[in-house]
């Protein structure tokens, strides 16, 4: 860990006392700062205040006082999730107080150089794609961020050696002054947490941050056939490395006679790659690109492209029942998620789907519906998808109460050979704390089955 002294003696508010948040007080603690830890939620219903209190830390619960913003404090780190629009970062901004999240606290005390990873869809599976064929090629990576571990945390750790590979949100992205990846990463841009950014552009300057720090010694690794991505990196500095699953590029990766290439050289043939889908090619391929710029060898890249079939959640193959294949894919939270995965398959599909009313409709998925011989729909945005799915001319589709029932009439619907598709289009806090929560309930009605 680098000697920072910026903090030292310096007022330092956290907002938010999440894992992050409570990584980044005790970080900011080492680094000699006065730390003062506010959260909304009443101090009986954060273990992780209580825990910051009890290890001597100054922690306010229960609302967010404009008096924590003194005129001396140096800056805020708060929780990604926490909106600009909260009082306390409002009266920061009028006074020019910095705001971080902790992703830059990560960067400024880390030895290790970092990937960075963002985009609306395909993070995560990029994200441990990349860290398993790093790890596979002795590459010494640590993986971090929105993914789960903490970064601050992780970059204590880290010593030159490593390589911090991060999942970043536009969350995390908008609180940076000085974060500068070793290699960038920008899967794909679709509208996403707009009630959050207010518009689509200010989601594109958030997720744009993450090429802002870059020089020509770095790397920006980019969809070719992402459009809004190539405008992302108009004034970029760095070294452009594009993919296209579609297209030969040069200086990047791409499929050539049925092979993925890097520049010109041949990685491995596609038949050998066990991960389905169109749009887990495109993952596979920006991963391709950060192993090769960091010296991995095809053989380590093949051996994790010849076993790894996907990341929990995401359209993460379950079991197969009386000869119907049941696919979770809780995390597609949006409909473009939704769109791909539909997509990856050729067999009969029986799309389970809802949650979430975030007030958008989903004739976007009108297109897909062709390839769903039957709907499940659940949760608030029910009405909204077969709405969607009756313009198609859909007549087999049931509206049920929960995910459980959903995973009962499907099966009861469906015929040998079919696939059976938990692929939502919308968050899951209609009825469910997290995405996660939601793909466990649908396994476990899935294991029911059997």
């Amino acid at each position: 860990m680098k000697n920072v002294e910026n903090f030292q003696n310096k007022k330092v508010l956290v907002l938010g006392t999440a894992k992050s948040g409570y990584a980044a007080s005790h970080l900011l603690h080492q680094l000699g700062a006065e730390v003062t830890v506010n959260d909304r939620s009443p101090i009986e219903q954060s273990e992780m205040a209580q825990k910051l209190q009890n290890e001597g830390f100054k922690v306010v619960c229960g609302d967010h006082p404009l008096s924590l913003v003194e005129e001396d404090l140096y800056c805020i780190v708060k929780n990604p999730g926490i909106p600009y629009t909260n009082p306390i970062l409002i009266e920061a901004i009028k006074r020019n107080i910095s705001i971080y999240t902790e992703i830059e606290l990560a960067y400024l005390i880390s030895e290790a150089p970092f990937v960075g990873i963002t985009g609306s869809n395909g993070k995560t599976t990029t994200t441990t794609l990349a860290f398993l064929m790093l790890e596979e090629g002795k590459k010494n990576p640590l993986i971090a961020g929105n993914i789960g571990t903490v970064a601050c945390e992780v970059a204590q750790k880290a010593n030159r050696e490593n390589v911090i590979v991060t999942e970043l949100s536009s969350f995390q992205l908008m609180g940076i002054e000085t974060f500068c990846p070793k290699i960038s990463l920008v899967t794909n841009i679709f509208d996403a947490h707009l009630d959050y950014h207010g518009s689509r552009e200010e989601y594109i300057k958030a997720k744009s941050a993450i090429f802002k720090n870059q020089t020509v010694t770095d790397f920006a690794i980019v969809n070719y056939n992402d459009e809004t991505v190539m405008g992302m990196i108009a004034d970029s500095k760095a070294t452009i490395v594009p993919f296209s699953s579609t297209e030969i590029v040069e200086n990047g990766a791409y499929v050539k006679n049925n092979s993925i290439f890097f520049k010109e050289e041949e990685v491995i043939k596609l038949e050998k790659v066990v991960l389905p889908g169109k749009h887990n090619l495109e993952n596979i391929l920006g991963a391709v690109c950060i192993a090769k710029l960091l010296n991995v060898s095809n053989d380590a890249i093949e051996q994790v492209l010849t076993t790894f079939t996907g990341v929990e959640h995401r359209l993460q193959y379950v079991c197969e029942v009386n000869d119907r294949k049941f696919y979770n894919d809780s995390k597609a939270t949006n409909i473009l998620a939704t769109q791909k995965a539909i997509s990856s398959f050729t067999k009969p599909i029986i799309l389970i789907a809802g949650g979430l009313d975030r007030g958008n409709d989903f004739d976007d998925l009108i297109p897909y519906f062709n390839n769903v011989k039957t709907l499940i729909t659940y949760g608030q945005t029910s009405q909204k998808i077969v709405d969607s799915a009756l313009k198609t001319g859909m007549k087999d589709y049931k509206t049920v109460d929960n995910v459980e029932e959903a995973v009962n009439e499907a099966y009861a619907l469906s015929e040998s050979g079919d696939v059976i598709l938990l692929s939502p289009a919308c968050a899951s806090w209609d009825q469910f704390k997290t995405f996660e929560e939601r793909g466990n309930k649908f396994i476990q009605a899935v294991h029911k089955l059997v």
